[in-house]
């Protein structure tokens, strides 16, 4: 499969990543990617960068560098209710925003509290993609939650470094296969995305792109393989 764009990825500004913003961008213009994504966590992840940091980031020229970049967040769900750590004003002028459950931020809950504060999210219209919601600490009703994907033109994330061996997230795989296969029955698309916290690691689907091929999951609904793909889902192209 092709694939040319990264929509997760962190630097030294997310407090436990290790890489600048030209080291990442480098690292994916050598990788051969056509766009690439900074995604910061967000102010309640413990050692993020505060609200300031996303309010400045008109400050950075996201055409200065060797390929496109978009500039946004990865934020916290924190209830039920689907509440995030940025408020509104903030959060529209963010290129893209990826919403994920993070246990510094919100307690598991049962699998209906999860798929309740998830399915909220989703109807933020800031909110782009759910990351990597193949966490078994956080067990979700797949079904609602593709079916709320496509409801609300949001994006389900397929993430890579979840399907690492020895990573914190539990479960992953069976996760991602059970809400791959109801990808394809309801033809909601995803995104792969790295959660690379190093230079190095931008780019790197490798795991994912495994596990797609393994389930013959269809090109058509995978959104990496062009840039024009994730335009409609993302902030920047709907401003």
């Amino acid at each position: 499969m092709r694939d040319v764009l990264d929509t997760h990825t962190h630097t030294l500004a997310s407090g436990h990543a290790y890489s600048t913003i030209r080291e990442n961008i480098r690292a994916g213009a050598e990788k051969g990617l056509e766009l690439l994504a900074i995604t910061e966590h967000a102010p309640r992840m413990p050692g993020s960068c505060h609200d300031f940091y996303f309010h400045n980031l008109k400050v950075v020229d996201r055409r200065a560098y060797e390929i496109p970049v978009l500039l946004g967040v990865e934020l916290n769900i924190l209830d039920p209710a689907g509440h995030v750590d940025l408020e509104q004003p903030i959060l529209k002028r963010m290129d893209i925003a990826i919403a994920s459950l993070h246990t510094p931020c919100i307690r598991p809950g049962s699998r209906e509290e999860n798929t309740e504060a998830v399915l909220n999210a989703m109807k933020n219209p800031y909110v782009n993609i759910i990351g990597h919601p193949d966490d078994g600490r956080y067990p979700l009703d797949y079904r609602a939650v593709v079916q709320g994907a496509k409801d609300h033109g949001v994006l389900l994330e397929l993430n890579n470094s979840s399907l690492r061996p020895g990573g914190s997230r539990v479960g992953t795989r069976e996760m991602d296969v059970e809400m791959l296969t109801l990808c394809m029955e309801y033809k909601v698309p995803v995104v792969m995305g790295s959660d690379a916290h190093v230079d190095t690691d931008v780019g790197n689907h490798v795991l994912a792109l495994e596990l797609l091929e393994e389930l013959h999951f269809p090109e058509e609904l995978l959104i990496n393989v062009s840039p024009k793909r994730l335009e409609p889902y993302v902030n920047l192209y709907r401003q």
